[in-house]
């Protein structure tokens, strides 16, 4: 994609991302994550978060609200090489509008949502949510409803990746026993994938066995608050 057709990033702002982004790969190294992918949130702000991601060669694009993924993947063409992972909770009527443009669905905790995704993408790559906090205000399934929830995914025709999990509220060591639950039931399902950590809590999450961490605000900056239509438990960051 040439630079001229991309969204632009005001010089002085791609300055700050990048100072932030060499920030979050000194954490990385330091708790062993050189091989962790890391997934660019940009919720709540523009393409622009986007474009800024895409120059530091961040092109897994994690996205909560189904607008905004279907209005930024709309401002790049294909080449741009952009990975889109639907992160936040999802209502089945969304499903069909992002079903061109999703490459990993993070947040499927349901099997009537996996039928959804089956019949707008057959065949999509997706993760099983679990709430292992307990928390009510989370989305995800309990830990007991994950292996008959895949099991019906697979019958679905999915690729199940994986697991995906959201720390509990509070300091990031309290994330420690749920990622490591989360591990070791996905060690005990055969799946590959752990997207586990997000801003706060990604060195715990790596020491724990995540393949896949999610960070939106040390890469772009506090973001505006806005009233999600769709439904979204607001944490990814």
């Amino acid at each position: 994609m040439s630079d001229a057709a991309a969204p632009t990033v005001d010089p002085a702002v791609m300055a700050q991302v990048e100072t932030r982004w060499r920030q979050v790969q000194r954490r990385l190294e330091r708790a062993g994550g050189a091989g962790v992918r890391v997934v660019a949130v940009t919720k709540g702000h523009g393409a622009w978060a986007v474009e800024a991601a895409r120059r530091l060669g961040l092109l897994d694009v994690g996205e909560n609200y189904a607008q905004e993924l279907v209005e930024k993947a709309a401002a790049f063409p294909p080449e741009a090489g952009l990975r889109w992972h639907a992160i936040g909770r999802l209502q089945r009527n969304k499903v069909r509008r992002l079903a061109p443009h999703v490459h990993l669905w993070q947040s499927v905790d349901r099997l009537p949502l996996g039928a959804e995704i089956a019949r707008a993408a057959p065949g999509a790559a997706v993760l099983v949510q679990v709430n292992a906090s307990g928390e009510p205000q989370k989305g995800g399934c309990a830990l007991a409803e994950v292996e008959p929830l895949v099991r019906g995914l697979v019958t679905l025709g999915l690729d199940v990746r994986g697991l995906m999990a959201i720390g509990p509220t509070g300091p990031p060591e309290d994330a420690r026993l749920p990622f490591r639950r989360v591990v070791a039931l996905a060690d005990e399902l055969g799946l590959a994938e752990r997207s586990l950590g997000m801003s706060a809590d990604l060195e715990v999450a790596i020491e724990e066995g995540a393949t896949m961490v999610r960070i939106g605000s040390d890469l772009f900056g506090p973001r505006p608050q806005r009233r999600d239509p769709a439904g979204s438990d607001g944490r990814d960051r």
